[in-house]
This record gives C-alpha cells, structure tokens and sequence, in this order.
C-alpha cells in the first residue's frame, strides 16, 4: 500500500536552503518525523531522503542515474562538464576503472611519503612566519603533494596562485554572484593549465611515471581513441582537485585538536590515527547532500517515485544519525574500534561500492593526507592558538572555521609522531 509523501508547503524554498545550509535537510526531517519529504528547490519538484536506507537506494544504479542531476553551473566550477561524475551505467564504470587503477597499495604509500616529506617542508616553512593559517597552509601543501604524485610539473613562484584558485573552485560550488564567478574564472584557468600538462605529455615534452595520474589520463582509451584534450584535463583534475578540498579536514583536525586536547596522547598508533582522521570526517560538516535523478518509476518504503523525479540525499545527516551513531553530537574517534562500514552507514564521500558505484574513489587519499596531517601536527610541531573565531558556520557550504585556524609562535620539534 504506497503512503502519502510529507511536503513542504510554499512555491519554492531555494532561499530557505541557502539561508540553513547544512542545517536545512535535518530541521524539516525532525520537524515532520520522517526521513522523506517533498519540496521545491530552484523552481522544481525534489524529493529529499536522509538515513542508512535512503543512502542504500540512492546508490541503487538500477533506480537513480547522474546524467542531468549536477546543475550545469557545479559542473562549470567544481566537477567540469562532462566529467566522471555526470556519467552512469558502462561508461561511468569504464572512466570510474581509470581512477581506481591510480588507488593501489604501492601508488598510496608514495602518496604518504610525499606528504610526509611536504609537512617537514611546510613545518620549516611555517616555523619561518611565525604566525600562519592552517587551511591556507594545508591546501598549497596538499596541491605541491598531489602534483609530485600524479606527475603535474608545479613551481614554487606558481604553487599560490594555483591552490587559492583550485580553492576558490571549492568554494564557489555553494555560492553565488562574486564568489561564484571567481570559482568559473579559476577552473577555466586550471583547466588550461591542465590541458598544457596533457598536451606536454602526449607530444613527449614532459615525461611522466607509468602509473601516474597525469600518464594515465593522458593515454586512457575510450572506444579505442584517446580521451579528448580538455576531458583529459577535467579528470586529472578530478584527482587534484578533491584531494586539496582535504584542507578543510585538516583545519577542522587542527580545531579537533585544539577542542579536544585529551585526545592528542592518545594518537600513538597507525589506527588511533585512522580512527581520529575518521571521525573528523563524521563529525565535522563537509559534502551537504548530492543529487541524482530516477529512472523509473517504482516504489519504495511505501512511497512512490516516478521516471525523472530529482532527488538530494542528506549526506550530513546520515553521519549525525542517531541510529547509526551513539552520541552522534560527541567527538569520539574510540567508535571506530569496533565500526563495521556497510558502504552507507558513514558517507562523508559518498556511499556503495567505490569500484563501480558514485562513491569517491580518492576516499584514501583523504584519509592519508588527514592522518599524516595529524601526526606532524602532533609529533613534530609545536604552537600555540591565539584568540581567533573558530565558530563554523552551518548556513555557509562549504563551511570552515571562521578564521580558518591561526597557529601562533610555530617551532619544529624532534619528531615524536605514531609509528
């Protein structure tokens, strides 16, 4: 017996989404009991699902596709058009293969020695200031880091000026008016910069690691032909691009330090610093929700859902769920000891199979440059946090502390960090 759908009343509430933010899905989900509810975003019908279940259908290939559900104006500054996101059924599958194959042990753990050695880099570096912001730090470390890995020549009069525009990407995916026009500015400068990097490679100008990301999409086949320049440079800078979103996490670990100071002795292990990069990305607001479009129509828990409904999964709300989590709103990496991932009960990046599904496929890039972050933070630095706003603010996505966290009197310190 199918049930009547909860709605929401009013012609359209984009303002109110903009207005809530990360806060918008879970108020209207307590408010009527329910975990789904109809309403009317940007002037059309959405259904809006939240929960561990709602998270499994979502990832259901057989009932959602992509294709048509990123808003062109996302795709123009955070994904690219065109890019592996937007792509469903064999060739998402083909162009999703082409990402896992850069996530193997061997490519990984030189990803950790790189950023390993980034931090004593950066550490010096910062020791030199004095006084720094982690996210700004982070995000140019991050990038020198995944330019070294995936094989993107990157110079130190450069480095800057190409993280604060891949940052202004990231940021521009929720705003709107200037903030948004500096993000479509920068990714089409990035782009080019990109395409030059591909173009270098298959002209045998540049000379690159087998195995590489900048290798692998500059030789990566469809249909026996080589991608086209520009969606080559979109993918490798599908790699580049989320790992130097992590800067957000690093300065939300650096805030976790900061507010849960008993935890920083406890870190002495490879998993105490898993379980804590972990619980970073539970805890603290990063992916609001994403969209995805049916493809038939069909019934589910009782509701029904029609070919080409729109549909946003509450992504921070499944990692606040109280029947997922005791004390969700505690900060506690000890729940990692014992926690059994199904693939949809913790969804910082997405859920289901990273193989084959929509679920990011550089979740453990993320977590290493979290955990090495960690340990440098913790093992070999010392500094002291001045009086500064460190409200995060729930009505901005993406959000960050409000003074992105200011380290004071920084010193390098014979490093003690876990092994």
């Amino acid at each position: 017996m199918t049930r009547e759908m909860p709605k929401e009343r009013g012609i359209d509430h984009t303002f109110n989404l903009l207005t809530e933010g990360y806060n918008y899905i879970g108020k209207r989900m307590s408010e009527k009991d329910t975990d789904i509810f109809e309403t009317r975003l940007l002037g059309k019908k959405m259904i809006v699902m939240t929960g561990r279940d709602a998270a499994e259908l979502f990832y259901d290939e057989t009932k959602f596709k992509r294709s048509g559900a990123l808003p062109i104006r996302v795709q123009k500054t955070l994904f690219g058009v065109g890019g592996v996101q937007t792509k469903d059924g064999q060739k998402h599958r083909v162009r999703k293969a082409m990402f896992m194959s850069l996530m193997t042990d061997e490519r990984l753990g030189l990803l950790r020695a790189i950023v390993k050695e980034e931090w004593e880099r950066k550490g010096r570096e910062m020791e030199r200031k004095g006084k720094a912001v982690l996210f700004d730090e982070s995000e140019e470390l991050i990038l020198r880091a995944m330019c070294r890995w995936t094989g993107v020549p990157l110079t130190d009069v450069e480095s800057w000026n190409r993280a604060y525009d891949i940052g202004a990407m990231i940021d521009a995916a929720g705003g709107v008016g200037k903030r948004y026009k500096v993000g479509e500015d920068a990714r089409v400068r990035t782009e080019d910069w990109m395409e030059e990097v591909i173009l270098a490679i298959r002209e045998g100008r540049l000379q690159t690691e087998e195995g590489s990301a900048a290798h692998v999409m500059a030789f990566h086949r469809e249909s026996g032909e080589l991608l086209d320049l520009h969606m080559a440079a979109i993918e490798l800078l599908n790699v580049i691009r989320p790992a130097v979103a992590v800067a957000r996490f690093v300065s939300f670990a650096g805030l976790a330090l900061h507010d849960f100071p008993e935890w920083k002795d406890k870190l002495q292990t490879q998993k105490e610093l898993n379980n804590f990069a972990n619980e970073v990305r539970r805890f603290y607001p990063f992916t609001p929700f994403l969209g995805a479009i049916a493809k038939k129509d069909f019934e589910w828990d009782g509701y029904e859902f029609k070919e080409g409904d729109a549909v946003l999964m509450d992504f921070h709300g499944v990692n606040r769920d109280p029947r997922l989590w005791d004390e969700p709103e505690q900060f506690n990496p000890d729940r990692f000891n014992d926690f059994v991932d199904d693939r949809f009960n913790f969804v910082p990046q997405g859920g289901g199979d990273p193989n084959h599904g929509h679920r990011c496929p550089g979740e453990p890039v993320t977590v290493i440059i979290i955990e090495e972050s960690v340990r440098y933070l913790t093992g070999s630095l010392e500094y002291e946090v001045p009086d500064q706003d460190l409200t995060i603010n729930m009505v901005r996505m993406p959000t960050l502390p409000a003074s992105r966290f200011v380290m004071d009197r920084i010193r390098v310190k014979e490093n003690k960090s876990a092994e």
